[in-house]
């Protein structure tokens, strides 16, 4: 095992669970917010596993997913944008509870959770099928254009699940006024696309035709 990988890893995580755990629980005012322990849950409990899994069996794509060092401007803005999206919904759902804006009832809750379990291993799926997968926008050495599986419904399934993700977060978290901020998300992701599918084009040998042969970008037959 990579030890200096490992500890890598371990801070991240640990930083982002701190940072979540602010970010709502401070604007609650209460450790008795029940939502937001839900989704600290169902967030990191398989995102732990997940990174014992990928230590194990393949420590250099996490290694990329460690990566956040963007070296574009327009994946630099995407990236500070949706820190402020997430900042602003979790900060504002603390807040929903505390004060009690509007409150939606628990069965959407709970079926907001089963749907971000759902999308995360869709997720885990994709990070199997293609193990060139990095949060950088990048082409990598030897990197060859995967259609198969989910990569030949959708050219970019990973958003396709962070998609559902990212907007059954707030759900979950019981805050109809966040879910409204996250659908910010929409355009962030776009704009990510679009900067991404332009360095794939020039650098990525079948991307072109790849393109042809799978239309949709995100959501078959609507996006």
């Amino acid at each position: 095992m990579n030890a200096k990988l490992f500890a890598r890893a371990v801070g991240k995580f640990l930083a982002g669970l701190l940072l979540v755990g602010i970010l709502l629980f401070l604007p609650a005012g209460s450790f008795a917010y029940r939502n937001a322990w839900l989704l600290i849950g169902i967030l990191f409990v398989p995102m732990f596993i997940a990174g014992l899994i990928l230590m194990k069996k393949n420590p250099c794509l996490l290694q990329k997913r460690l990566n956040v060092n963007e070296e574009q401007r327009e994946q630099k803005e995407v990236v500070m944008l949706s820190g402020l999206m997430f900042s602003a919904a979790f900060v504002i759902a603390g807040l929903n509870f505390r004060f009690r804006w509007i409150i939606l009832p628990d069965w959407v809750s709970y079926a907001a959770a089963v749907v971000f379990l759902l999308a995360y291993a869709l997720y885990a799926e994709v990070l199997r099928e293609n193990t060139y997968l990095s949060r950088t926008v990048e082409v990598q050495e030897n990197q060859k254009v995967i259609d198969s599986g989910l990569y030949g419904i959708v050219r970019h399934p990973m958003y396709m699940s962070t998609l559902f993700l990212f907007l059954s977060m707030p759900l979950v978290l019981g805050s109809v006024i966040s879910f409204v901020i996250m659908l910010a998300y929409i355009p962030i992701i776009a704009k990510r696309i679009d900067n991404e599918e332009q360095v794939l084009e020039k650098g990525l040998e079948g991307y072109s035709d790849y393109q042809k042969r799978v239309r949709y970008k995100v959501i078959p037959f609507l996006w």
